[in-house]
């Protein structure tokens, strides 16, 4: 019978440390591609994985979600970038080069005002327009409606028929030609001191006690006449239903006069129902009445005396800072002309009680300020 040797075997490794080495490398290399590949896979993967819950196992269309999120995105960047564009209009702007402000916005720089006979003509208009811009102006003021109770332009308001004979501005055409010069058109109302609406509608005007006929300022013979009744719902209507109106035409700012009593006083003035409410409380409910109707389609402005101001007088009920005006224009009369100074002490004290911006009327220098 043959016999088989029994073979030894040995173990050994037949890689040389330098093989070893590349082995090693070889290795490293491989797990970083593995991870990089992974890396850039894994979003597509994950848009797969999460497609398939919704469309498959949630029966859901993430198309339609998509688009609407993406329109959504597109028109909120949209409204937060439109008034970025359009915010300010600097006061040294030339005509034709800027716009003018939207609703809302309270620019800096001086006002000046456009002449209504200058406004008349399409002609002069535009040249009053380019003078004013020329100056440096930021604002340009036309008075609507005066303290006589002329309404200067054809108000389709049902109470204002009366006030409209001889009208013949254009307030359109008015504010589309300050804005192509890069002015803000301002539109000046007078509100209660107004004797025309007061005969109109009765109902709307200042009574006189125990008796059928309308209070007036003075005398008859003395050329008196009759006010709006502040304590009137229908004055107060009448007056913003006319803040409504220019502002469709293209002003989205308008400067209040007259917000007030009249100076004369006494016991014959019948006010009818008053809610237990004094005057200046009165006249607050009636500016935040204006301020709420018109938040963030008109500025409104409204114009008080120095005096009316700073001392205070029976016309307001106490001091104009108390009727929570935020944009007041100050009337300075030539004998009180003020200067750089005072003005600016005076805009400290009014920032205190509330005021957000003011302007200053110097009437002997001709100018806002």
């Amino acid at each position: 019978m043959a016999k088989y040797k029994k073979v030894k075997r040995y173990h050994r490794s037949f890689y040389s440390p330098g093989m070893w080495v590349k082995k090693a490398v070889g290795i490293i290399v491989l797990v970083a591609v593995v991870l990089v590949v992974g890396w850039l896979a894994a979003p597509h993967v994950l848009d797969w994985a999460t497609h398939t819950w919704y469309t498959v196992v949630r029966n859901r269309d993430l198309s339609a979600s998509s688009e609407t999120t993406a329109s959504s995105a597109a028109a909120s960047s949209e409204v937060t970038a439109e008034p970025a564009a359009s915010s300010e209009v600097r006061a040294d702007s030339k005509p034709g080069s800027e716009p003018a402000a939207p609703a809302g916005v309270i620019t800096e720089g001086s006002w000046g005002v456009l002449d209504t006979a200058a406004a008349k003509d399409e002609a002069s208009l535009r040249a009053a327009a380019r003078q004013l811009a020329q100056q440096g102006a930021a604002y340009a003021v036309v008075t609507l409606k005066d303290s006589a109770g002329n309404i200067l332009y054809p108000s389709q308001v049902a109470a204002a028929a009366g006030s409209i004979e001889g009208a013949s501005l254009d307030p359109a055409l008015i504010a589309s030609v300050l804005k192509e010069n890069g002015l803000v058109p301002v539109a000046k109302l007078a509100a209660f001191r107004d004797p025309i609406a007061a005969r109109t509608d009765r109902n709307m005007a200042i009574g006189y006690t125990g008796q059928a006929y309308l209070w007036l300022d003075n005398k008859a013979s003395a050329g008196g006449s009759p006010w709006l009744n502040p304590y009137s719902d229908e004055a107060v209507r009448f007056i913003g239903d006319l803040i409504g109106e220019v502002q469709s035409m293209g002003f989205d700012h308008v400067l209040l006069e007259n917000v007030q009593f009249p100076s004369a006083q006494n016991g014959k003035q019948d006010f009818g129902s008053t809610g237990g409410r004094d005057r200046s409380a009165q006249l607050a409910a009636d500016i935040a009445a204006w301020d709420a109707r018109f938040e963030g389609s008109v500025t409104l402005w409204y114009g008080y005396s120095l005096g009316q101001v700073t001392e205070g007088a029976s016309t307001v009920g106490g001091s104009a800072t108390a009727l929570g005006v935020r944009n007041l224009v100050v009337e300075v009369p030539a004998k009180q002309t003020m200067d750089d100074t005072a003005r600016s002490g005076l805009r400290d004290t009014l920032s205190a009680s509330g005021v957000e911006h003011a302007v200053f009327w110097d009437d002997a220098a001709g100018i806002f300020q």
